[in-house]
């Protein structure tokens, strides 16, 4: 079960630096999709290399700068360079006050030619008591940690904005999960007819077989708000 997994995966009395990896995670099948030293691995989502601004990479930590507040408009979107499937991916995140981003997984970059960001399910990162987005949607379904505009997280959930938090996303086939330092917010079952019924119902439904691919990109979102990133990895899943 993906519960088993990712509890089995992700506890361990061995500590280790930032953006690096102990021998215990190694040995499990972790590997850094970030460095954190450079921006290796990761490309714009619509743009062949790493967007020039809005991004940097600055003691240990990838930071998407503060724009106009918009979606996409200042460095634009950050994905990885190659396709996940199957797998438990964890980020740990610090944001400031009022800020909005979020961690995107079964990415398809080319669905969304023009402005805004880039098509796919999203791990929502927000400031719930300062932005406005978390009150937008429906029962919350905007709020941090949130399966963006499909499926709430409980408003009770740990959280401080003045600490860095840890995401999680579990995949396993269809079956997906979102966790938050160490507790499960939320799980959904996609490819079946209430998944389906459920994004025809958002914002999302008139994008193609929204949230059924098979495989897809890994995406950082850019907001227009600073949000710092770090130690991030995945384990990919038979």
């Amino acid at each position: 079960m993906a519960v088993a997994l990712c509890l089995s995966a992700c506890s361990s009395d061995e500590k280790s630096s930032d953006n690096t990896l102990t021998r215990k995670e190694k040995k499990d099948g972790w590997a850094l999709l970030w460095d954190g030293k450079t921006t290796e691995g990761w490309r714009g989502a619509k743009l062949d290399a790493f967007p020039e601004k809005g991004w940097v990479v600055e003691d240990g930590v990838l930071k998407v700068l503060a724009g106009n507040g918009g979606e996409s408009t200042n460095g634009g979107d950050i994905i990885t360079t190659r396709l996940y499937k199957n797998f438990i991916l964890k980020v740990d995140f610090k944001i400031t006050e009022g800020a909005n981003s979020g961690i995107k997984y079964f990415v398809d970059p080319t669905l969304n030619k023009g402005a805004g960001s880039a098509i796919g399910c999203e791990f929502q990162v927000l400031d719930d008591q300062r932005h406005p987005d978390a009150k937008l949607g429906v029962k919350g379904n905007r709020t941090l940690g949130s399966l963006y505009d499909l499926i709430p997280a409980p408003e009770d959930k740990p959280f401080d904005i003045n600490a860095w938090n840890t995401a999680m996303v579990v995949v396993e086939g269809n079956h997906v999960e979102h966790w938050l330092n160490g507790v499960k917010l939320l799980e959904y079952e996609r490819n079946n007819q209430e998944w389906n019924a459920l994004v025809a119902y958002s914002k999302y439904r008139d994008w193609p077989n929204f949230g059924n691919y098979e495989e897809g990109y890994i995406l950082l979102q850019d907001h227009g708000d600073e949000v710092w990133y770090k130690n991030i990895k995945i384990k990919e899943l038979k």
